[in-house]
């Protein structure tokens, strides 16, 4: 196989894949280097918005869609409705396959059980070969090593944690309760036959042994027996400083593009990854959606911070924006972050 590559893209998840798709499409040499042995599996809930990337979708690729949204507040609770499906859950690794084979099939080459053990300004190396670049992305994740490389730093970064509870579950549950979560959230996000049931905070607000506990007592009021389940944890990356260093680009969470709201991730990395495309093939290239993405994950990471110094603030903040909801005076998808 060839040792120099147009592009170079560490991590095969959306961003990576998407960034890769686009890249090949037009006729350059495309490098995918994927650390673990199969694509896909990642701890993440699994959900879709409508207004991000399930309607992009196809249909065979949707485990559940969900027209309704329970949401719950330590003071209240409502159900908020849609004609559309506003959220869908989908399998990660199904996802996966299905975009890795489009850059695939657009001329990219993949490999898997690759992880890179060094960066240099124009080679990337693995256990076994060395890599020459003319332009290098990062889509490797909360821990991206790409990130680190550039010396860009990482302050804030949530938590989620979850378990996969088998079952057949009807509703798609949001629990937005300060005295539970801090600025988090609680969930349910139902499957073929399982549901993610985890949680989500920021570190700053509480830390990951505490969420995990609180997840456990909410758990165990909704009576779902954990027995035999193992939890999966993740870090989530929403600290955002750019996403173009010269011939070098971060992608999704190692852009640190996640949501600090609600950990909102598949759809900010398949929008960073086709702009990233889009620059390189096209140095002149104008983006406005993501900017608008970033324009609107800033808000949010603004409201975090905001609520975060103060639990008494915070749970004024989330009743009021619960009982909004409620009333329809915002829409579902301003905690979203797709268009």
């Amino acid at each position: 196989m060839q040792n120099h590559f147009h592009t170079i893209i560490i991590g095969a998840g959306p961003g990576g894949l998407t960034c890769a798709s686009l890249l090949a499409e037009k006729g350059r040499d495309v490098l995918v280097l994927e650390r673990n042995s199969r694509i896909g599996p990642k701890v993440c809930a699994g959900g879709v918005t409508w207004s991000g990337l399930a309607r992009h979708l196809p249909d065979e690729l949707i485990e559940k869609p969900f027209s309704s949204q329970h949401i719950r507040s330590g003071l209240q609770q409502t159900v908020i409705s849609s004609p559309a499906p506003i959220i869908s859950t989908i399998n990660r690794e199904s996802l996966g396959r299905w975009m890795a084979e489009k850059a695939r099939c657009a001329g990219a080459t993949i490999l898997t059980g690759s992880p890179v053990t060094a960066i240099t300004d124009r080679e990337v190396r693995t256990r076994s070969c060395r890599y020459t670049y003319d332009f290098l992305v990062g889509a490797d994740g909360s821990s991206s090593l790409v990130r680190r490389f550039l010396q860009v730093p990482t302050t804030y970064i949530g938590t989620g944690i979850h378990y996969q509870v088998p079952g057949n579950f009807k509703e798609m549950v949001w629990h937005l309760d300060p005295a539970q979560f801090a600025t988090g959230y609680g969930w349910i996000f139902p499957h073929k036959n399982w549901a993610s049931v985890g949680a989500y905070a920021s570190k700053s607000a509480m830390a990951p042994k505490k969420l995990e506990e609180k997840l456990h007592q909410w758990m165990g009021k909704h009576d779902m027996n954990r027995k035999g389940l193992k939890p999966r944890a993740a870090l989530i990356n929403f600290d955002y400083r750019g996403y173009r260093f010269d011939n070098r680009f971060l992608v999704g969470d190692a852009a640190g593009l996640a949501s600090g709201l609600t950990g909102e991730g598949i759809y900010p990395a398949v929008c960073s990854g086709e702009t990233v495309a889009r620059t390189i093939i096209d140095p002149a290239y104008r983006d406005t959606k993501l900017a608008r993405l970033i324009s609107k994950q800033q808000r949010h990471n603004r409201l975090l911070r905001l609520c975060g110094g103060n639990n008494y603030f915070a749970r004024f903040v989330v009743e009021s924006l619960v009982a909004a909801l409620r009333l329809r005076l915002i829409h579902f998808s301003a905690l979203e972050m797709g268009e």
